[in-house]
């Protein structure tokens, strides 16, 4: 059983990895900021953080999944897509990108609880059948510590680790000693929840370990 990635996430990939799947990867082509901007469009009001990060999984998996199935007539197995978002005190972050506003987060995340909102797509492809897919979405609470120093957290800036992942921190590099605690499924706050990516393969008739490599 084969296993595509819809992503080129290096802690996704470590996730699989580590979890006993050497997956194929490929970049989804698509533009998330005019994905959202449409939903928001369409809805009237931008679209909570739980439904936003379940569409752009969707969006990200089903490219990757047509694509394969059409230069791949071959492939069986799972392609598999996600998306996170952090939420802080009512207010949802990406990635933050510049070290100034990665700054600007760890300074007001210090000592506070957020949640890790993490989207799953997952589709079943089989030679001459049609696509089939599963869905969830998986929460994790984030604690961070409250002494955290402000040389540290600029330290941890200059290193770049933040500044191109969800909500601006790691739990499983070098951001990992500043949470103090973690509430929900810790491969969520990696990049996606592991339990979640077994339930939705075993929905499509996939058990986890025939994923195994």
């Amino acid at each position: 059983m084969r296993v595509c990635l819809a992503s080129t996430s290096p802690a996704r990939l470590m996730l699989l990895r580590q979890a006993g799947i050497e997956p194929l990867t490929l970049a989804p082509q698509t533009d998330e900021d005019a994905i959202a901007a449409s939903a928001a469009a369409e809805r009237g009001s931008a679209l909570p953080p739980t439904e936003l990060v379940l569409l752009l999984a969707r969006a990200k998996a089903a490219d990757v999944a047509r694509r394969l199935a059409a230069s791949d007539p071959d492939f069986d197995g799972l392609v598999i897509g996600g998306d996170s978002m952090f939420e802080l005190n009512g207010r949802v972050y990406g990635k933050p990108y510049t070290a100034p506003e990665a700054t600007r987060r760890w300074h007001e995340m210090r000592g506070a609880t957020g949640v890790l909102h993490s989207g799953h797509s997952v589709f079943r492809i089989e030679p001459g059948a049609a696509l089939r897919e599963a869905t969830a979405i998986a929460e994790a609470s984030v604690t961070f510590a409250d002494d955290i120093s402000d040389d540290e957290i600029a330290a941890y800036v200059a290193s770049g680790e933040p500044l191109h992942v969800a909500g601006a921190f790691t739990v499983d590099s070098l951001g990992g000693a500043f949470i103090s605690r973690v509430d929900g499924d810790p491969s969520t706050v990696v990049g996606m929840s592991l339990s979640t990516i077994r339930r939705l393969g075993g929905e499509l008739g996939v058990t986890w370990t025939e994923l195994w490599t």
